[in-house]
């Protein structure tokens, strides 16, 4: 009789703590968007967003996906992991541009100097985009219950700082403890939180005549299409044969080996989109924020509009742009090419001194259609849905980057549930034992 997977998840104890400690640390999570920070009025809020819901602009909807739902809130996590993300990639660029900096990492205990120089760099981010918010808050009418606005401003501040360090705690201990990349299952966990609510949106929109019930179809048909998209992309490889041939190692020999190098068709999996995401929310949020004492934040605001033309095309070049940096970063042909002629190893027709150039090759060669695969699903249904005039809360939710993100966190997190139950000699979460992945 064969065996139910989930049966199995749940009979191997390692495997179930570490569900059930992440899932307890995705629930404080969500109860942490709900609470309000001191000196904010709940109702006025709600009131003022109601208000705006038709704003062309959709910046707050925007900055509200990426939160999931504790920004409009005005919560302990409004800012969710966005500073820390935003730092992540100031540092990878630090490294890059400066050679020492690179250095200091390599040596021993030079991780955990970086470490704490990003987290240290979270907080002066998280303390800018938390001023820029207090600021915001200041135009909703009736919203800030606080005489002493100063005071308003420093509690605000070290809340919102607070709630995102914590968030970023959390998603460590996940990663550690848990299952899967914990920084990404908070954005994850944001998203999917949304989605029922979102379909019961777009049901009112279709029984009031806002929506065309054709139009909402379409859009659900294509929700799904993109899906498999991007699972086929997600899990599309290149595989390079590599030979072995035989060595001695101490008294014993070991015969030749055939094994491949998995080159996926995009390397860095869903990592471009966050950070392209990321790095827009940054400017974005200040720009509206402080827009209101200057035109041209105020221009700049509503020329990177989240569905316009100029932002659509930075976001395009930022998903490609990451999609090779971040490749580079974690794929060194030069690197694997050491350790493939370190083990005795050889690529077939290809000399050794020519290893990493091959490499190099495909890897340019996969990345470049990669990253523009990857643009074109994070792009396409944002702009049919326009065209359908959904709304913008409606549109990043059903849109090609909620759909990146949940599909390749969802792949990432399996892989990793497949892999301890292998260990644990269980079949995995499919009927041979493993998640399979298109070939090249």
């Amino acid at each position: 009789m064969a065996s139910n997977p989930i049966a199995d998840i749940f009979r191997v104890k390692e495997l179930r703590d570490r569900i059930l400690f992440t899932l307890f640390w995705l629930a404080v999570f969500r109860l942490g968007a709900y609470l309000p920070i001191p000196g904010i009025d709940v109702a006025a809020l709600r009131v003022y967003f109601e208000s705006q819901a038709g704003n062309a602009n959709g910046i707050t909807d925007y900055l509200d996906f990426f939160a999931g739902g504790a920004f409009k809130n005005f919560s302990l996590f409004m800012m969710g992991v966005m500073p820390y993300i935003s730092m992540q990639i100031i540092m990878q660029l630090l490294l890059i541009v400066f050679p020492r900096l690179k250095k200091m990492a390599e040596e021993e205990g030079g991780k955990k100097q970086i470490q704490l120089i990003t987290r240290l760099g979270t907080i002066v981010v998280a303390m800018v985009q938390a001023f820029t918010v207090t600021v915001w808050a200041d135009r909703i009418p009736n919203a800030i219950v606080m005489q002493n606005r100063l005071a308003y401003t420093i509690i605000a501040m070290l809340t919102v700082t607070t709630g995102t360090m914590f968030l970023v705690w959390i998603g460590e201990q996940i990663t550690k403890r848990g299952i899967g990349n914990g920084v990404s299952l908070l954005i994850f966990a944001g998203i999917v939180s949304r989605l029922p609510n979102a379909f019961y949106e777009l049901g009112k929109l279709i029984a009031r005549g806002d929506v065309n019930a054709v139009y909402a179809v379409v859009v659900i048909v294509m929700f799904i299409a993109v899906v498999a998209l991007v699972v086929m992309e997600q899990q599309g490889q290149r595989k390079i044969p590599v030979n072995y041939a035989k060595r001695v190692v101490g008294r014993k020999m070991y015969g030749a080996q055939n094994t491949y190098i998995p080159f996926k068709l995009n390397p860095s999996g869903v990592i471009p989109v966050i950070f392209a995401s990321s790095l827009l929310t940054f400017p974005l949020q200040i720009s509206q924020s402080l827009g209101v004492n200057a035109k041209w934040l105020r221009d700049f605001s509503y020329w990177l509009r989240p569905g316009g033309f100029w932002y659509s095309l930075v976001y395009v070049v930022l998903i490609i742009f990451f999609a090779y940096f971040y490749t580079q970063v974690t794929l060194n042909p030069q690197e694997i090419s050491k350790n493939i002629r370190e083990n005795g190893g050889s690529i077939p027709g290809i000399r050794s001194e020519k290893m990493e150039e091959h490499l190099t090759r495909i890897l340019n060669r996969i990345m470049l259609p990669g990253s523009l695969y990857l643009a074109l699903i994070a792009l396409i249904p944002t702009l049919v849905q326009q065209l359908f005039h959904f709304p913008s809360q409606l549109a990043y939710l059903l849109g090609g980057t909620s759909l990146l993100i949940l599909v390749g966190v969802d792949l990432d997190t399996m892989s990793q549930v497949n892999a301890l139950l292998k260990m644990h000699h269980h079949e995995g979460l499919v009927k041979k034992g493993h998640i399979r992945s298109r070939n090249l």
